[in-house]
């Protein structure tokens, strides 16, 4: 009887640190979202989003402030809508702007939010209109690359033909 009592609970240890390493990889991979408190629902329109995801983070001064809710694309004005999720905590002012931020060179990406001036803070359903999107570094390499060849390699134009 001993013997099945301390197996009952030696299983039942062995159980809840399973779901704790569970809930812990889940948490760390952005597939699952706890909310603790109240949240209020913004939107904004991107031209590029990069590899944004449901999700992601949205910070302002490196502070978690929020998380992306959904990511569409709007026929009308072809552009990506991006539906944020911001903590009631944090009251921004209407005026404020959003940017498609990396971490790190090739990290994940993120929402970044700078405080605007306004009087008024941002509510439910109000929509973002000053966004910057985001820095693709193909696209970067590639207008590099188109740069050089336009000015026919640079540096040995600069100095003369060789001879």
């Amino acid at each position: 009887m001993e013997r099945s009592r301390n197996d009952l609970w030696v299983g039942l240890f062995v159980l809840i640190g399973a779901a704790a390493l569970l809930f812990l990889a889940l948490q760390s991979a952005n597939l699952l979202q706890v909310r603790w408190g109240s949240t209020y629902g913004v939107t904004a329109k991107f031209d590029n989003i990069g590899g944004l995801k449901q999700g992601a983070a949205v910070k302002s001064a490196g502070v978690v402030v929020g998380r992306v809710n959904l990511v569409t694309f709007d026929n009308t004005s072809f552009q990506a809508k991006v539906h944020l999720e911001m903590d009631s905590r944090y009251a921004f002012p209407k005026d404020s702007s959003l940017k498609v931020l990396t971490s790190g060179l090739l990290g994940e990406q993120y929402v970044g939010i700078e405080a605007g001036a306004d009087d008024k803070t941002l509510t439910a359903g109000d929509t973002i209109g000053t966004t910057q999107s985001a820095i693709v570094l193909e696209n970067l390499i590639g207008q590099f690359l188109y740069n050089r060849a336009a000015d026919g390699g640079g540096a040995q134009n600069a100095t003369g033909p060789k001879k």
